[in-house]
Parts: C-alpha cells; sequence; structure tokens
C-alpha cells in the first residue's frame, strides 16, 4: 500500500526533475506545496498527489 505523502518529505515529479520537500498540504488534500532551489533561487510551487512520488534516495 503507497503512504501518503505528508509535510516534510522528499518528492519529485512522476516525470521526473528536481527533488523538492514538502511545505504544505492543503486540508482537503488537493494540493501540495513543494518547494526546492534553482541555484540559489527559491522556487515555490503547487502540485496534485497524484503528480507526485516519494523520493528514494539511493
Amino acid at each position: 500500500m503507497k503512504s501518503e505523502i505528508k509535510e516534510g518529505d522528499l518528492v519529485q515529479l512522476r516525470s521526473g526533475g528536481p527533488v523538492m520537500t514538502v511545505g504544505q498540504v492543503d486540508a482537503e488534500r488537493e494540493f501540495l506545496t513543494c518547494q526546492w532551489f534553482d541555484g540559489k533561487e527559491l522556487k515555490v510551487g503547487k502540485f496534485t498527489p497524484a503528480s507526485l512520488e516519494v523520493h528514494e534516495e539511493d
């Protein structure tokens, strides 16, 4: 069974991209707010849970 993504988890888009930290999960669990660095610039975006997977470190 797949566990729910929670605040503080490291995630990545299912299609790839940077590793992001989940900063907030909305009350309805419709969107997750994630943060990541692009060089030295902090980026923030909202994503649906279905578009993300927990990042597995090697």
